[in-house]
């Protein structure tokens, strides 16, 4: 990349503007940020009706977009968004009519933007070339533009560029002249010349915005007659050698005898400078590359992410003792490679720990080009124990490539596509030739920066016969033309040989199509699974695609942070629907109780990769919201970076880190006559060897009283293993009454904790007075006219489905959202419940779901509350899609007649004698209802109880 550009004249930048000062010897750039005219080209018929020869008349200011200047249309029902809407539920269904309201528009699919719009736009400003430019050429840098731009100057096309990920940079010949000339740039943000698909979150309106404008740096520079073009560096960390090649556009009209200078500093983990090489060169021709063996000796350091050591290449060319150009380059000395399954950074085995990232930049609607920016981005994803970012479907400007670099990053860059929904590879679109070409500008422009270490064309390509043909060849390319990073075909998909490693979605607890059926979902819990039949399937390293996407209730607190040009106004539409359903106090406990969930899911989706010691890494959908698709706020972090109420970047680093002691549990929920016999591993992905390790571990109670402790067995723990400690066993006889217990595993700093429940073998013997029943026969309808109590378990699967039957209740969190998903199972945040609440006193419950209520979650019909009787205040609550925002529950108690009822959507009866869960809640039911404590104020008619079960069901009770 230029580097002059941005390192060389930063500070110059800051003290000159277009205007040029009184001593025009000192000013070698003109910035161009601050006003410009402008004007809307809807019709596409600026460039035929020659707009660069006219003066526009409205105004913007850039750096910045056509949304932050406040221009374009007002969002409408007839906005053409650019991504998919596979809901349409607002444009027709009765509850969104409101919000389609001309003075009222509401979508709830994702972020609004406070003006829309999609095709060219045409910004113009005079500039004035300097008098000592004369006979020089110019190049106009126009940092991040979005995104097909032509320049005009005066009447004279110079030039088009469509790259979405790198700067667009236009020459100017020699033959201007000095004094006041009109710069034209024609923006189009349209798809049709080249389609790289919707949804990419290079160009979405579910992310960053499609929007329209520059940003960045603007500006205009001369260079000289020998220019420094490209700058590639090639480290070898054996030899301490890099191989330098410098590409030069000379325009001297007779060859010249210069002398080249390369000197190495270090910039970043030391101050060591290095022995310069200089030689001397006959430059002749337009086209000059140069290359040169530059060893830097064995004062060099490596680069990774604990140590991000980073280097400067200053580059000088002069003739006669004037210098002719000169260019800093900053690089790394790394190797990335892979080795069978294993990724090989500096021949070390490699773990990447990442989260994705989907240019989200909600005040703005464009990324930031500062480093100020992208260093507290990179901090806070580090604090949560990442080592890695995958940009989904779109590459980040320079400065990121920097922070990255400082920061011990790896980064898996994107060429701006997802060709999928319009767009597809290898039969014959323009998106074909793109790809090859974008991803060249991505190497030139980025290819020297250590973070840089992996490539991919974009995200899951559309399945057709030409798809992996065209893949391949790409692949092949890539690796035959630059082996300082490693390829792979796509995110997500396919699988192909070509490939350097595999980016795949199969090892990962939960995927949209399985619902119920996942491993989360459908087997009970424990934490002794792993990937390794996935993994060793493969004969690549394998990194997890999109892992995670658990779901949490929104914060509505957010909807004042929203102050740039995007609105949360899907979040006003989730807070009004809430409040009709009388819930509107309860916001803040669904955010932290299904957050608690969220957070459970994500420890069980990270540590099984952890045990999985042959897996390469993962990729976390993600530490970020995700506001768009539908509303995807599957982060532990909001949309700007920031942290929720309900977990730390502590607590998260705890299961998420370099060096991560785990314990493999048969099963999380256990009886008291059982001995219990837990495996315990650590990953160490740490820096160093872990010598003389002894292990401790400890098991405390809720109130931290340790009931059991002890130490495994010294060893000196490898780097880059998964390695056994040996086992805890512990008998539980002395654990008389249920309760949740905490294990605690500590391996030198690092300790990590797990959740478990004890359940007593035996439970006294209940009373006869209390009928326990799966529905309201004849016989139960008697002990309630005759003042008695009931305990109605519904059986699973007979609640009617307008009662809460058709809600598909599991016990993880929602899967990205049930809109993009089409409905994909569960529909449910789990529970929220007072552990406080009598009738729970005999059951260890948390306030949220935690795996003590897996079994009540996977045996259970949820109950719409508001179905049998307005306020229900239930002893445990289901919480439901943040969409529908329904009172739901899963226990609840009333007065019926002379008697009184506990309800409950949960199965307590079927198969109870394996499950200790249910018989423990059962227990724990029936000893309040035997209290004095059960006396239910909320009086409810009979028959709407009855009226919860179906009709077959109804049927078969009379």
């Amino acid at each position: 990349m230029r580097k002059l550009l941005f390192h060389l004249f930063l500070v110059i930048l800051l003290f000159f503007s277009c205007k040029p000062s009184g001593n025009n010897h000192t000013i070698k750039i003109i910035d161009l940020s601050g006003e410009w005219l402008f004007r809307e080209d809807r019709g596409n018929i600026g460039e035929n009706e020659k707009w660069y020869q006219l003066v526009a008349s409205d105004k913007v200011i850039l750096p910045g977009s056509m949304s932050t200047n406040g221009k374009g249309d007002e969002v409408s029902l007839k906005t053409r968004w650019i991504g998919s809407i596979f809901d349409s539920a607002y444009f027709f269904k009765p509850e969104y009519a409101r919000y389609r309201q001309k003075d009222n528009i509401k979508i709830p699919f994702g972020l609004q933007p406070n003006k829309h719009y999609t095709g060219v736009s045409w910004y113009q400003r005079e500039i004035d070339i300097l008098d000592l430019w004369k006979g020089k050429r110019l190049q106009l840098i126009l940092e991040r533009p979005h995104w097909q731009t032509k320049v005009w100057l005066d009447d004279q096309l110079m030039g088009s560029e469509n790259s979405l990920s790198t700067p667009h940079v236009f020459t100017f010949g020699k033959d201007i002249k000095p004094g006041k000339h009109r710069l034209s740039v024609r923006i189009d943000n349209g798809l049709h010349t080249v389609d790289p698909g919707q949804n990419a979150h290079s160009v979405t309106d579910h992310t960053q915005t499609n929007w329209n404008g520059i940003v960045g740096q603007i500006l205009i520079r001369p260079i000289a007659e020998v220019a420094i073009e490209n700058i590639q560096i090639y480290p070898n960390t054996q030899t301490k050698k890099v191989k330098v090649k410098i590409c030069l556009n000379n325009l001297l009209e007779n060859q010249k005898l210069c002398k080249v200078k390369i000197q190495a500093s270090q910039v970043a983990g030391g101050k060591y400078v290095f022995t310069p090489v200089e030689w001397n060169q006959v430059i002749k021709g337009n086209r000059v590359v140069l290359e040169r063996e530059y060893d830097m000796s064995s004062e060099v350091k490596l680069w990774d992410e604990f140590a991000p050591n980073v280097y400067a290449l200053n580059i000088s060319i002069s003739s006669g003792g004037t210098e002719l150009a000169n260019s800093v380059e900053n690089f790394g000395f790394r190797s990335i490679k892979t080795n069978q399954r294993a990724l090989l950074l500096n021949n070390r085995r490699l773990s990447l720990r990442g989260t994705v990232d989907c240019a989200i930049f909600p005040l703005t609607g464009y990324p930031p080009t500062d480093r100020t920016s992208w260093d507290k981005i990179f901090k806070k994803i580090k604090s949560y124990g990442m080592n890695h970012v995958r940009f989904h479907s779109w590459c980040p400007p320079e400065a990121a490539f920097d922070a990255a670099d400082a920061a011990g990053f790896y980064l898996q860059i994107e060429c701006a596509s997802w060709a999928n929904w319009g767009s597809s590879l290898g039969d014959g679109q323009p998106i074909d030739k793109y790809i090859y070409e974008e991803g060249r500008k991505i190497i030139n422009a980025y290819g020297n920066h250590p973070s840089f270490v992996m490539l991919t064309y974009g995200n899951e390509p559309k399945r057709t016969e030409f798809m992996i043909p065209y893949l391949k060849q790409l692949v092949k390319y890539w690796k035959s033309q630059d082996d300082r990073r490693i390829y792979t075909s796509g995110a997500g998909r396919p699988v192909i040989e070509e490939n350097d490693y595999h980016n795949i979605p199969d090892p990962r607890i939960q995927h949209a199509p399985i619902g119920l059926k996942s491993i989360i979902n459908g087997n009970s819990p424990s934490t002794d699974y792993d990937w390794h039949e996935i993994i060793n399937a493969q004969n690549k390293p394998v990194i997890a695609h999109e892992m995670g996407q658990w779901c949490v209730y929104p914060d509505f607190s957010e909807v004042k942070k929203y102050t740039g040009i995007l609105k949360a106004r899907n979040f006003e539409i989730f807070a009004d629907r809430l409040k009709e359903h009388g819930l509107s106090h309860l916001a803040d406990s669904f955010l932290l109780a299904s957050g608690k969930l969220q957070v459970l899911c994500y420890k069980a989706d990270v540590e099984a990769a952890l045990r999985t010691p042959e897996m390469g890494g993962f990729q976390l959908l993600g530490l970020q919201d995700f506001p768009g698709q539908g509303t995807a706020i599957i982060g532990v972090l909001n949309s700007f970076y920031e942290d929720k109420p309900y977990i730390t970047a502590k607590n998260f680093s705890k299961f998420c880190n370099p060096v991560v002691p785990l314990a493999r549990f048969p099963k999380l929920n256990i009886l008291n006559n059982q001995v219990l016999d837990v495996p315990v591993e650590v990953s160490n992905f740490g820096e160093n060897i872990i010598a003389d390790a002894i292990p401790k571990w400890k098991i405390t109670n809720v109130r931290g009283e340790v009931l059991f402790k002890g130490n495994l067995r010294k060893q000196t723990i490898g780097v880059g293993k998964l390695v056994s400690l040996g086992a805890i066993r512990q008998s539980l006889h002395t654990i008389k009454n249920a309760q949740k217990l905490i294990l605690s595993i500590q391996v030198g700093n690092q300790e990590n904790n797990y959740d478990f429940f004890v359940y007593p073998a035996k439970l006294p013997e209940p009373k006869d007075h209390i009928l326990v029943t799966q529905m309201l026969d004849a016989k139960a309808r008697k002990v309630l006219n005759a003042g008695g109590n009931v305990l109605l378990t519904f059986a699973k699967g007979t609640i009617a489905p307008a009662k809460g039957g058709d809600i598909s209740v599991g016990f993880s969190s929602i899967f990205w959202n049930t809109a993009w998903t089409k409905g994909a199972p569960p529909h449910t945040l789990g529970i929220l419940c007072d552990p406080k609440h009598p009738a729970l006193a005999n059951f260890p419950a948390d306030f949220h779901s935690n795996w003590q209520w897996w079994d009540a979650m996977s045996h259970s019909d949820a109950i719409i509350l508001d179905a049998v009787a307005k306020n229900i205040k239930p002893i445990a609550r289901i919480i439901d899609d943040w969409v529908t925002a329904r009172s739901l529950g899963l226990i609840f108690e009333a007065r019926v007649g002379k008697g009184r009822i506990m309800v409950t959507g949960l199965d307590l009866l079927s198969n109870a004698n394996n499950r200790p869960e249910a018989r423990q809640l059962m227990f724990s039911l029936r000893r309040y209802m035997e209290s004095k404590d059960f006396n239910p104020k909320q009086v409810i008619a009979l028959e709407k109880i009855e009226g919860l079960l179906n009709e077959e069901k109804q049927l078969s009770r009379n």
